[in-house]
């Protein structure tokens, strides 16, 4: 095939690229399988361009062949998950929590990979924070389809038939099923503030004087009352500010030891977070006016490397 014939595939790709890395994340949940679902999606289009018969648009075509390979690589699988949606808060910040490996879990990703164009950030945050990422997990497959197809990337009913080989019916009745489980497993974000505000880089900012001081009242100040910590890879979460600074304090160390970097994931402020020298992770924030009301923190260093080398910052 020439340049001239793959024109249009070529041009979709380069205005999607960011849409379909976005879908394929909430799809998954997981940066490292939608990478490889969108390198899928382009295999099987170029493969496919030439006997493509434009009976749909371009763009509809290619979410559906990336829907699909994302539906392909969850047969079978179990959810992903955060420690949060796994069981109730633990009572016991000194205790051993069990540990789980990588599949299990949730992976952040940089904001910038997946946010849309400038006039959209804002929506565009909102729909990959890891709170609705995780909710997403808890839906049936083709239910996360549909809702994803028709609610984030404004498909019509009739497109996504098509894509899913089904009647306008069941997508609609899908539709309906899809939200009103999102609505029992996802908390409500109404008083979380959006990353770009001044107070929410004000939290980051104390979060990470905080720990890199060593300062346990300090870091205690920066969060509301009823606020929750994970730390993946770890099953066991806290909540309440009480637990959640017992369970930290466990981890102070002398100042200097932790350094820390601004950054942003899943629409979210984020640390990037060094031990001794050493890549250690990057914690997640959910900022309140109030205080900080989440940390989610990834205890994965190679996740370091990988976000100092994209455009990540807040």
């Amino acid at each position: 095939m020439g340049a001239t014939e793959t024109g249009p595939l070529t041009d979709l790709f380069e205005r999607e690229r960011r849409g379909l890395l976005g879908h394929c994340y909430r799809m998954l949940g997981s940066w490292d399988d939608a990478e490889d679902a969108v390198q899928e999606t382009y295999l099987r289009a170029w493969r496919g361009w030439a006997t493509f018969e434009h009976r749909s648009s371009v763009r509809v075509w290619v979410y559906r062949i990336a829907t699909n390979a994302c539906l392909t690589m969850l047969a079978g699988r179990h959810r992903r998950a955060l420690p949060s949606g796994l069981g109730p808060p633990s009572t016991d910040p000194a205790g051993e929590p069990g540990v789980a490996g990588a599949e299990a879990w949730i992976q952040p990703i940089p904001t910038s990979l997946v946010t849309p164009d400038p006039a959209a950030v804002v929506l565009g945050r909102e729909k990959v924070r890891l709170a609705l990422i995780a909710g997403l997990q808890c839906l049936p497959a083709n239910q996360r389809a549909v809702l994803l197809l028709r609610e984030v990337l404004a498909f019509s009913a009739a497109e996504v038939a098509e894509m899913l080989d089904t009647t306008v019916a069941a997508v609609k009745s899908s539709l309906q099923r899809a939200r009103l489980r999102l609505d029992e497993v996802s908390p409500s974000q109404d008083d979380v503030v959006e990353p770009t505000e001044p107070r929410a880089r004000e939290l980051l900012d104390l979060y990470m004087a905080a720990w890199e001081r060593s300062d346990m009242a300090a870091f205690e100040r920066t969060l509301r009352a009823d606020a929750t910590l994970e730390a993946v890879p770890s099953r066991t979460w806290f909540a309440g500010k009480e637990t959640c600074v017992a369970f930290a304090a466990r981890f102070l160390d002398e100042p200097g030891a932790w350094r820390m970097l601004p950054g942003s994931a899943n629409g979210q402020p984020a640390a990037l977070t060094w031990f001794r020298g050493e890549p250690f992770g990057i914690a997640v924030l959910t900022p309140a006016e109030d205080g900080i009301a989440r940390i989610t923190l990834f205890g994965d260093p190679g996740l370091v490397s990988r976000f100092s080398a994209r455009s990540w910052t807040v």
